[in-house]
């Protein structure tokens, strides 16, 4: 597979790796904590949860498997944060250009998040990237799609796309194990909130330190020459 035949689309994980997040997402788990009356960490030690499930963290943060505690401390972090702190967060200076530059490349774009889909989208929104995406993929609020992996093979077989041709960029270690199980390439990046060590581990097949150098990754290769090279 070469050439421009060969390219299909990319996957973007959205907290950490199109925006950073930081202060909305901090500040909402602060916010379900202490309305929980439970100890509230510090928001540098609460960085460690942005990307994740947002089930998943409470579960961690609560130190407990019981649905209905965890749901109603989701509840009171999605309070707050669609009241506010979806747009306390701040776009990486080089996205625009990025997207840009990949969408002239002729490669389709879409956002796969397991932020609710409903937030995403007004993030999105909020952000004038809309343009870019041919489609914005994010869980449900009812838990549905919380497992990137799971959204990944639904969002490939609503697109009727070929997995191997598709790329899936992250920050954090499920957006590379997500796209490893579904046969994606999978491509890490450094300036989120996952570590190298991590991205390395969960066999990304490259690491780039910015939005400018992911671009020059892929307008070097097709999908599959990026395969050969892991």
């Amino acid at each position: 597979m070469t050439g421009a035949a060969g390219r299909q689309a990319i996957f973007f994980d959205l907290d950490g790796t199109l925006t950073d997040p930081f202060e909305g997402i901090t500040s909402c788990f602060q916010h379900a904590l202490a309305e929980l009356g439970r100890p509230v960490p510090a928001a540098a030690e609460l960085a460690v949860f942005i990307g994740p499930p947002l089930r998943q963290g409470m579960a961690t943060l609560l130190g407990t498997s019981e649905p209905p505690l965890i749901e109603q401390a989701v509840a009171l972090y999605r309070a707050r944060y669609s009241a506010q702190g979806a747009l306390e967060n701040r776009l990486y200076d080089e996205v625009p250009g990025m997207l840009r530059a990949l969408a002239e490349s002729q490669w389709r774009l879409f956002v796969a998040t397991s932020k609710p889909r409903v937030f995403a989208e007004r993030i999105i929104d909020h952000f004038g990237l809309r343009a870019f995406f041919a489609h914005v993929y994010g869980a449900e609020l009812d838990g549905r799609f919380d497992n990137k992996g799971e959204l990944l093979a639904h969002a490939l077989e609503r697109e009727g796309l070929e997995a191997s041709a598709c790329i899936m960029v992250g920050d954090r270690a499920q957006d590379v194990r997500a796209a490893r199980q579904n046969g994606l390439v999978p491509v890490g990046v450094a300036y989120g909130y996952g570590s190298r060590e991590e991205l390395e581990e969960a066999g990304a097949v490259a690491i780039c330190t910015s939005p400018t150098e992911l671009v020059s990754w892929i307008q070097a290769r097709t999908p599959q020459e990026a395969i050969n090279d892991s």
